[in-house]
């Protein structure tokens, strides 16, 4: 295998970015997102109105108190859930009057997504687990497993590919769980705390990783995070709070 940077993200058969918008459309829309739970006689409302924007190749933060609804926005805008009301325009594509397997094959196509605990397969190897959702976007097993190596070899996982989540640290899995948001060559990236359950010393080393490889793709990244430290080392913040992003 041939060696391979953080910069040669690109996964075979789609080029890097690739994308239904155009140029000016490109990257991360919400505009006038509602959410509203409903909880016996009352009635939660976790988006109200939220707007945003990530342009392509713009890392943002995403923070703000624990149970104020980052994790609810991040699945919406990662079309993991439903809106009630407003428009998600993933890199260009309006998302609002698609049915649950279009959103489906526009989340595959288009959406890299990373939380905070890895959720990785137990029975499948770190590198299978990276192969599956490319082979459910259509991949063939051995391009998916060449391209499954690569990324490993960009997380620094390469003598790791066929070890099972068990027997990776906690470091280990996220970065795997990384390369798995990374799979199918996304033009958006979404995580959801993704060094949160880390020490300090380990996040700090996923971290760096996770910011590297999303910034040399290019990709618009919103990432929930608690470390104002790391929110700090991203392109900007912003605070979610009340239902609405500031």
């Amino acid at each position: 295998m041939n060696d391979a940077s953080p910069s040669q993200v690109q996964t075979p058969g789609k080029a890097a970015g690739t994308a239904p918008g155009t140029a000016n459309d490109r990257g991360l829309r919400l505009n006038g997102v509602n959410k509203t739970f409903h909880q016996g006689k009352s009635d939660l409302n976790v988006l109200r109105d939220v707007s945003l924007r990530v342009e392509p190749g713009e890392l943002v933060a995403l923070v703000g108190p624990s149970g104020a609804g980052k994790s609810t926005l991040l699945h919406i805008a990662g079309l993991l859930e439903s809106a009630d009301s407003g428009e998600i325009l993933v890199d260009g594509a309006p998302s609002s009057a698609l049915d649950d397997a279009g959103r489906t094959t526009l989340r595959r196509s288009t959406i890299g997504f990373v939380y905070q605990y890895h959720h990785l397969l137990p029975e499948f190897s770190a590198v299978e687990n990276i192969m599956l959702p490319q082979m459910l976007d259509g991949v063939s097993k051995s391009v998916a497993r060449e391209w499954g190596m690569e990324l490993l070899e960009m997380v620094h996982l390469t003598k790791r590919a066929e070890h099972r989540p068990g027997q990776l640290s906690g470091g280990e899995q996220q970065r795997v769980a990384i390369a798995r948001g990374l799979a199918n060559r996304p033009a958006i990236f979404l995580a959801d705390e993704p060094t949160g359950n880390l020490d300090p010393d380990t996040a700090e080393s996923v971290f760096k990783i996770l910011i590297k490889l999303v910034r040399d793709a290019g990709l618009a990244a919103l990432i929930a995070t608690h470390n104002l430290e790391l929110a700090a080392r991203m392109d900007r913040t912003l605070r979610f709070e009340h239902g609405q992003v500031s």
